[in-house]
């Protein structure tokens, strides 16, 4: 069987887990938690950035310093993972979802605005398969009305919009290193992303259990105490010595899995050309990772013979997200602003192929010579 995932494996994280695992610092904030701060900071030119050890956690510490109440609202899109609702939802905040684009799917700009109430107090936009939402207008949008920008880039690690990195755009970000994404920290891990100074040091008392421990060590304090709300938000050594293994080789893997998606998108051209599938949309100004490849398929019921066509060859591929609107917990925490023209119809179409690290020339082949078998 051909998996639809395997975790990114460069050959470099073994020494340096073992190196975390005999060092004098395992719970966290040792050298390799530093080694990995300052890398991200370096290439995301934030104020900012603090490992957690998942892409949730570090969406909940935005929600924290956001200092939601219950009756607040947020806005976002229903196409997405339940942590990007659930992070402000455990806050008390009413999430209200507004329509994707179908070109993207990414939360719609033009209809943001209209969903703005006297409630509202942030905008979370998700960077759905590592292409950029378009921040320009959504920011100028929020300006106007007072409100925080979110980036939800757990897809987006190296993408860029208009030559600036995803998640270091808005006011907060948060990343994913889940093991399907394109770094992984060893199973799951996580970043937020500080691009407004005025929240990076209660940042890190969040972080910390609601503690000033980073002030004490830093000798800014004679003593630390718990200061604030927060909890332990911190990763520990081993998924930190994991990432590095990784971000040494960043590029490296964004190239391979650059290689693999460009190939996949020549491969399926003829479909789109005869109106059998529709191939992903990467807008000029928008920089791309490679993070996934996804068809479209003309509705769910081609979906679901497609997937069973492929399964049939032993391939699993997948679809993706089910709207959160739609969800058992999406209509108890949440309302729809407008209408739902895409989000729900476009969902049941996509398809996600097989794609990771290192993937073979040979197995790419198999999955594109059986996606053109089944529109044969």
């Amino acid at each position: 069987m051909i998996p639809f995932n395997r975790p990114p494996y460069t050959g470099q994280e073994d020494q340096y887990v073992q190196a975390a695992m005999r060092s004098a610092k395992m719970s966290g904030d040792g050298a390799f938690t530093e080694r990995s701060h300052h890398w991200f900071r370096e290439q995301l030119k934030c104020d900012s950035a603090l490992l957690t050890p998942s892409g949730t956690q570090a969406l909940e510490m935005a929600a924290i310093l956001l200092d939601l109440e219950p009756g607040d609202e947020v806005i976002m899109p229903s196409y997405t993972f339940v942590s990007t609702a659930n992070a402000f939802a455990l806050r008390g905040a009413q999430i209200v979802f507004v329509d994707i684009r179908p070109d993207t799917m990414n939360i719609d700009e033009n209809l943001i605005e209209a969903a703005i109430t006297a409630k509202t107090r942030a905008i979370v936009v998700v960077h759905y398969a590592g292409v950029s939402c378009e921040m320009d207008p959504i920011l100028a949008l929020a300006e106007r009305h007072g409100l925080k920008v979110i980036e939800d880039a757990a897809q987006g690690m190296m993408s860029t919009y208009k030559g600036r990195r995803l998640g270091a755009i808005g006011h907060l970000g948060a990343y994913s290193f889940h093991e399907t994404k394109n770094y992984t920290s060893g199973g799951e891990g996580g970043l937020l992303i500080v691009n407004d100074p005025r929240y990076a040091q209660r940042a890190e008392i969040i972080r910390e259990k609601g503690t000033n421990r980073s002030l004490f060590f830093r000798g800014m304090v004679d003593k630390y105490s718990w200061v604030d709300i927060g909890s332990s938000y911190l990763p520990s050594e081993l998924q930190a010595a994991y990432l590095w293994g990784q971000l040494t080789m960043a590029d490296e893997i964004n190239r391979d899995r650059l290689a693999t998606w460009n190939a996949y998108h020549a491969a399926f051209a003829d479909l789109e050309t005869s109106g059998l599938v529709v191939r992903p949309h990467v807008p000029e100004h928008c920089k791309h990772n490679g993070h996934m490849y996804q068809l479209k398929a003309k509705n769910l019921a081609e979906r679901t013979a497609l997937l069973k066509h492929l399964k049939d060859a032993d391939i699993l591929a997948v679809f993706h997200y089910v709207p959160l609107h739609s969800a058992t917990a999406g209509r108890k925490y949440s309302r729809f602003h407008g209408e739902d023209r895409y989000t729900t119809a476009e969902s049941e179409r996509l398809i996600r192929l097989p794609f990771w690290y290192s993937m073979s020339p040979e197995i790419r082949q198999k999955v594109i010579d059986t996606v053109h078998s089944f529109y044969s």
